[in-house]
């Protein structure tokens, strides 16, 4: 008998008495799945990080989180590929004065983005497709019948890595396509919610911006569409290759795609909270109900590829070591992947990430209402992943914040432990597919 080595994970857990029912978290949205789950990252919790020798650098997280109202926060650092701190700050929900822990899950908005990077150049090393391949047309990879009327040609001329690199063609110069779920319903007479491929339709209907390949401007649209394509290419949904693929050969089994409304949270994901007075938007199920972006207002699932993703801060940290270039712990990719994805000379990076500068130092970004979050590294073999569920009233600007923030909380830790933290993961079997 074959068992899904994630079911037969649950099975073992069980039998240790480690599996933590969801009804004992108390979050106030926690999914009422009917089932137990256990983050991997269960044992990773806020004692082990009690140590003096961060206790000058955490007042430091303490007094940012204050001084711009951010309920909770998750913090993780790693050094020369070992996980050494991770910490919870704040709540996951105020209502029950939950705190924030390592397991914890955050929406992660765009660092979603390097995920779906990093699925595309492993397909490419799979020999299924290339960044040079085209996306529409007759020899393009969604060769779909909806997509085959574009009013703009020069769509077929779309490769897969001018969408990487956000040349595909589109700008947010009417706006972003991928938040405007009421224009997209009635200008194409569907109902709503609109899937991902009415969006695409709707963008199709329309001029392109620039020619592709001529001209970057940043684009949720682009990185959506790639979600697509990693679904046909793999003969997957975009989810399973990311997670069968690239996350749990990493040892990653706690990330999943977000849902939109706060009663189909995932288990220990935590409440987001706007700024005050933030303004409501149309539900995205079409029920005319005016809602909080953060909990119904913005089409998470649609977006999926482009900032979809929930995650804790120590999976993303294993998902930085494993493309961060440096020899431990062993990278994912190829350096000639690596290289593409970084290398600003190349006329493509940064891919999938933010910014690559050519001193070594590498970020991701993400944000919208409810969500600030970044990861970085550094070039001394230093990393660090920040997830906050809150966002400021500068949006996506507070992120040079957090870098400086983080900055000074490395320089203040003048001895770091030995103890790698990943080593209280909890134990997944892995089964061999016969």
């Amino acid at each position: 008998m074959n068992l899904d080595h994630r079911a037969l994970r649950i099975i073992l857990l069980t039998v240790f008495g480690l599996v933590i029912s969801v009804s004992r978290v108390g979050t106030e949205h926690l999914a009422e799945t009917g089932a137990s789950y256990s983050p991997v990252h269960l044992r990773i919790d806020n004692k082990l990080a009690s140590h003096e020798l961060f206790a000058g650098a955490e007042k430091g997280v303490e007094w940012f989180l204050g001084n711009w109202d951010i309920k909770g926060a998750s913090v993780a650092v790693a050094r020369e590929g070992k996980l050494l701190y991770a910490r919870g700050f704040g709540y996951a929900s105020l209502s029950d004065s939950l705190p924030v822990e390592p397991y914890h899950r955050f929406r992660v908005a765009s660092v979603s983005k390097l995920v779906t990077a990093v699925a595309i150049l492993k397909l490419q090393e799979e020999s299924r497709l290339s960044v040079d391949d085209h996306v529409f047309g007759p020899d393009g990879i969604l060769d779909d019948t909806l997509f085959a009327n574009p009013r703009d040609r020069r769509v077929f001329d779309i490769t897969v890595g001018h969408l990487l690199a956000h040349e595909g063609g589109w700008s947010q110069r009417y706006g972003d396509q991928m938040f405007m779920p009421t224009v997209v319903a009635s200008t194409l007479g569907v109902p709503m919610p609109v899937d991902l491929r009415m969006i695409v339709r709707f963008a199709l209907d329309k001029s392109l911006h620039f020619t592709p390949g001529t001209g970057q401007s940043y684009s949720n649209l682009g990185y959506s569409i790639l979600g697509l394509v990693i679904g046909k290419v793999s003969g997957m949904s975009y989810e399973e290759y990311c997670v069968r693929q690239v996350l749990e050969p990493l040892g990653i089994y706690d990330m999943a795609l977000g849902r939109n409304f706060p009663e189909e949270a995932l288990p220990f994901e935590v409440s987001y909270y706007e700024v005050e007075n933030a303004p409501l938007k149309p539900s995205v199920d079409g029920s005319g109900e005016m809602l909080p972006a953060s909990r119904g207002g913005n089409d998470i699932e649609a977006l999926g590829a482009a900032g979809g993703w929930v995650a804790t801060a120590p999976d993303l940290m294993r998902l930085l070591l494993a493309v961060d270039g440096f020899d431990y712990p062993k990278d994912l990719l190829s350096p000639e992947s690596i290289d593409f994805m970084t290398d600003v000379y190349n006329g493509y990076a940064p891919v999938g990430w933010r910014t690559t500068l050519t001193n070594g130092s590498w970020w991701r970004t993400g944000s919208f209402p409810g969500t600030t979050a970044m990861m970085k590294r550094l070039p001394d073999g230093t990393a660090w992943v920040m997830l906050m569920n809150s966002s400021a009233w500068n949006g996506p600007e507070l992120s040079s914040d957090v870098d400086r923030m983080m900055a000074k909380f490395i320089a203040r830790v003048r001895e770091w432990p030995e103890e790698d933290l990943f080593a209280y993961s909890l134990p997944v079997p892995v089964i061999e597919q016969n």
